[in-house]
């Protein structure tokens, strides 16, 4: 049984549940994208960065897991003690795993080198 507010929610997608848990998939990776790129990163605080966009992605609905791995490869030392570094879209490496009803989708954003962009795309839907 669901409640009116989802019953009403609900009623304004006019697509399919497997269409709808596509949709939500890219909604939650273009979030990660646009909140936190920019966001000072070093190697001190990478782990407690990476678990923060897990926590913040992990609330909203539908969300049934979430990894995120920040590459290390990319991050450097401090220059000096005003030099810090930002996230950036080719440090990323998201999956998202969404389910409605008996749809489950997995999105994934990851930095493709032959194309030169942190692409988010569909990497898998299953039906139980």
């Amino acid at each position: 049984m669901t409640s009116p507010r989802e019953d009403l929610a609900e009623s304004c997608f006019q697509c399919t549940p497997r269409e709808r848990a596509v949709f939500e998939a890219g909604i939650k990776l273009a979030a990660v994208y646009h909140q936190f790129i920019g966001t000072p990163v070093s190697a001190s605080n990478v782990e407690s960065l990476e678990r923060a966009i897990e926590e913040g992605v992990k609330v909203q609905p539908f969300v049934e897991d979430v990894k995120v791995m920040i590459r290390r490869d990319t991050l450097r030392r401090k220059k000096n003690e005003y030099d810090y570094q930002s996230l950036t879209g080719d440090m990323l490496d998201v999956t998202v795993t969404i389910r409605i009803n008996e749809i489950k989708v997995i999105g994934r954003m990851q930095y493709i080198d032959a194309i030169k962009y942190p692409l988010m795309y569909v990497q898998e839907i299953i039906s139980s």
